[in-house]
């Protein structure tokens, strides 16, 4: 599946409307471009959770990019070097190798397609997933 799918999904969702599971499925098929920062990938923190900075598209990476260093990048010098992980695989080996809660933060820097998948059950494996062991009653009051 294309980042153009994943894209689609979170805007249904971002709307009210689209099915919660089809966009982490999505997410799982796509091709997520992650940038490196200091010899890893680039995070960032937030509510307690380190979230892996992703982008669906080259695109959405060069918007996002140009709002940190307007202008060609010679503000900060920065070079957006990145690599392109299947969302499957951001979910399923590389948080839990984190060893902290870890979810994944797509497309920050686009107000119609930035969409956080946190760290529970049902988007990361439950070993990892910060609501593990609650009962499914109490996870579906909170959504």
């Amino acid at each position: 599946m294309s980042a153009g799918a994943l894209a689609e999904r979170i805007a249904e969702r971002r709307a009210g409307s689209g099915d919660g599971r089809a966009m982490v499925g999505e997410l799982r098929r796509a091709a997520v471009l992650v940038p490196f920062e200091g010899g890893g990938l680039w995070t960032a923190e937030f509510g307690g959770i380190r979230w892996i900075c992703g982008f669906t598209d080259e695109a959405a990476l060069a918007r996002f990019a140009r709002a940190k260093d307007p202008g060609d990048g010679s503000l900060t010098g920065r070079e957006w070097e990145y690599a392109v992980y299947r969302g499957a695989r951001l979910l399923d080996e590389i948080i839990p190798a984190m060893g902290v809660p870890a979810g994944v933060a797509i497309d920050i820097g686009d107000q119609d397609t930035a969409m956080l998948f946190p760290p529970v059950v049902g988007i990361v494996p439950e070993a990892v997933a910060v609501d593990a062991g609650v009962d499914d009653d109490d996870r579906e009051e909170r959504d």
